[in-house]
């Protein structure tokens, strides 16, 4: 006690570099934590995108390339599902409900999805959450559309404005369906996930503006307008997918073994998770040398603590010469600057946290507004304890250096005089 006591006092009597050394490794932690808790949090919403959802059917393909286009809005089908086929998986007795999912078109750059009123129901993001509008309705008429957040914020409309999709991905003139308006009936509240930037529409809107279209461009004479079109059976003929939900998680592998093996068409089933796991792995590199950088930063600090007490052993020859004078030992010596390395590291770690926690109450909601996601402002977790660990054990190794340094030291050398 006595030890901790003068090394506190030492500190204090040196309070100006003390207290630079302190920010140093409190930035350095801020950003070391900060980093961990972000990665951390992102991978779980990324987890977290499509979540409820036990299977995702689509036509033969790659898990991760089925994945892509059906939630994250990615890529192009190889092919579609035909209706029937839909329909005959839909009425599996281990399904519980299903969302019929119609990609392909665009507006203004953004997706178009033609589903019905079952994704709005049972569709889940994040830990079960559901969909909700901000404000507006579901579509209801044939022609209405309902927007993600995104899109509605960044072309400016409002419940009762007209927009017109494309063909494809390309909004150019000739593959535009000018003929067949929609109107925004609903916009959807943020969700931080493809969602925002999305269309919704109508399986039948979607068939309504195709009538009369083949192979990506109207055939003359054959188009109808938006009226004619109401008339007709616009029951779907084809899809790109379809999300699945089951009466048991039992039966999820027996349902996807119905479905890789459905005789009428390739088909395959995956599970979101599996999948997920694996896009994730694929883009986690960004993450961890992110993480890497925050760590070398830490480094940087700690290096600045040891040129610092390195530096002071310098002045303070005189200061370890007296104390050996009067009794103290050399393991006393070296205690002392020791403490004082583990002091400094601790108040570094104790202010890195709190300049952490005061920026997530900060930047939460900011956060949350732009990238869609939530940072919880909670306690710490078992690896970022893990991080503070190996900080603090770091600030302790680094300290060894000039604790020995001042070990070695004589008491002839501190009092003798220097020329």
């Amino acid at each position: 006690m006595p030890i901790l006591s003068l090394a506190w006092k030492s500190l204090l009597n040196r309070r100006g570099t003390a207290l630079l050394t302190v920010i140093s490794i409190g930035l350095s932690v801020a950003l070391l934590v900060g980093v961990e808790r972000l990665r951390t949090e992102t991978r779980a919403s990324f987890a977290n995108t499509i979540s409820g959802t036990d299977l995702i059917v689509g036509a033969r393909t790659g898990p991760v390339q089925l994945l892509l286009y059906a939630v994250f809005r990615i890529g192009h089908a190889t092919n579609n599902i035909s209706w029937d086929s839909y329909l005959d998986i839909a009425a599996h007795p281990r399904v519980a409900w299903s969302i019929p999912i119609s990609l392909g078109d665009s507006h203004r750059g953004y997706p178009v999805l033609g589903t019905n009123s079952a994704y709005f129901e049972h569709y889940r993001y994040g830990r079960g959450r559901t969909l909700l509008l901000a404000e507006g309705a579901i579509f209801s008429d044939l022609y209405d559309a309902v927007l993600g957040a995104d899109v509605a914020k960044a072309l400016g409309y409002g419940l009762g404005d007209s927009i017109v999709i494309a063909h494809g991905a390309s909004d150019v003139a000739f593959a535009r369906h000018d003929d067949h308006p929609f109107r925004v009936a609903g916009i959807l509240a943020p969700t931080g996930t493809p969602v925002d930037r999305t269309v919704h529409v109508s399986l039948e809107g979607i068939e309504a503006v195709h009538v009369g279209w083949e192979g990506g461009a109207p055939r003359p004479g054959r188009v109808v307008d938006a009226d004619a079109a109401r008339a007709m059976d616009l029951a779907p003929k084809a899809i790109t997918a379809a999300l699945v939900g089951l009466t048991s998680r039992i039966s999820t592998f027996q349902v996807q073994r119905f479905v890789n093996d459905y005789r009428a068409e390739p088909l395959m089933a995956i599970l979101p998770g599996v999948a997920l796991a694996e896009l994730w792995g694929l883009i986690a590199v960004g993450e961890r040398a992110l993480l890497l950088v925050s760590g070398f930063v830490v480094v940087v600090g700690l290096f600045g603590l040891l040129t610092v007490l390195l530096t002071s052993l310098g002045e303070r020859r005189r200061e370890m010469a007296i104390l050996r004078s009067v009794g103290a030992r050399p393991a006393h010596v070296f205690a002392l600057i020791l403490g004082e390395a583990l002091a400094l590291t601790l108040l570094g770690i104790l202010l890195g946290l709190g300049l952490l926690y005061a920026g997530l109450l900060v930047a939460q909601p900011l956060i949350l507004s732009a990238m869609g996601v939530f940072v919880a402002v909670g306690t710490l977790s078992a690896h970022e304890m893990m991080l503070l660990a190996l900080v603090l054990a770091a600030g302790f190794l680094v300290g060894l250096i000039p604790a020995y340094r001042a070990y070695r030291m004589s008491l002839a050398d501190g009092l003798s005089i220097r020329v």
